[in-house]
């Protein structure tokens, strides 16, 4: 008796099935979509009132340091110790002269953390610094 192959019984798949990466691209840019504004956010502060608009400047001369209500100091979003802090903007300052440093400090805060900012600002010869306020809402 002849004994017959299960080979020829196989059937040979041509095609990809793409249900589970489809499944998997969709879980992709939900996670996507809800972690991007978690990261992009900065400190919540909460400015004085008063001041105006001022001048567009390049965004590589401009360095900005956020002051928290609780003390915590902030340097373009990370959080920084004051003495790394110092070290930063010297470096900055003194790889661009231009550099400005913008203050942004909560207005629930004490003024000792905004004050040591400006000392140690002024002590490095750092001269162009700007506090930060909320502008008046115009109607």
């Amino acid at each position: 008796m002849r004994r017959f192959s299960q080979r020829s019984h196989l059937v040979t798949l041509s095609e990809i099935n793409i249900t589970p990466l489809l499944d998997l691209a969709f879980v992709l840019l939900i996670i996507f979509i809800i972690t991007t504004p978690l990261i992009e956010q900065s400190i919540s502060l909460k400015l004085p009132g008063g001041g105006r608009p001022d001048k567009p400047l390049p965004k590589s001369d401009v360095r900005t340091v956020e002051i928290s209500a609780t003390g915590f100091y902030y340097l373009d979003r990370k959080r920084i110790s004051l003495e790394d802090l110092e070290r930063s903007l010297v470096s900055a300052n003194r790889a661009n002269p231009n550099t400005v440093v913008f203050i942004r400090a909560d207005e629930n805060g004490f003024n000792k953390y905004l004050y040591a900012v400006i000392d140690r600002c002024q002590r490095n010869g750092i001269t162009r610094f700007s506090l930060r306020t909320e502008p008046p809402k115009t109607q």
